[in-house]
């Protein structure tokens, strides 16, 4: 009789669930950032805080070039991050060079083009 215990109250009531991201205190949420690994093929294994460890660079990353572009964005008076301030605070980080260094380009004309139409 497999449907008998189905009438019986569970013992305990059930924990609301959480999110491995907001567990983390991250906004980046790491579901993706998992199932990106998964489908590019990275390694053969990936361990359960593999995602957590990237999603947490990755905000880490975006916090302080957006902080530096805001900065800068301060300093000529503007009350709106522009995709021009994003991009020369790229330039200035010489560290961000090797990761950046075709994609970023392209991606900051579209804006730019996109907003000029």
């Amino acid at each position: 009789m497999a449907g008998k215990n189905r009438w019986r109250k569970p013992s305990k009531p059930k924990k609301k669930a959480i999110s491995r991201s907001s567990r983390a205190e991250l906004q980046i949420p790491m579901s993706r950032v998992e199932q990106y690994l998964r489908e590019g093929g990275y390694a053969q294994r990936l361990s359960s805080t593999t995602p957590v460890f990237l999603a947490g660079v990755l905000e880490f990353l975006t916090a302080n070039i957006l902080d530096q572009a805001g900065k800068e964005a301060q300093e000529k008076h503007k009350k709106c991050v522009a995709p021009q301030h994003l991009e020369s605070m790229i330039e200035s980080i010489q560290q961000l060079h090797p990761l950046l260094a075709d994609g970023t380009k392209s991606l900051l004309d579209e804006m730019v083009h996109t907003k000029d139409k």
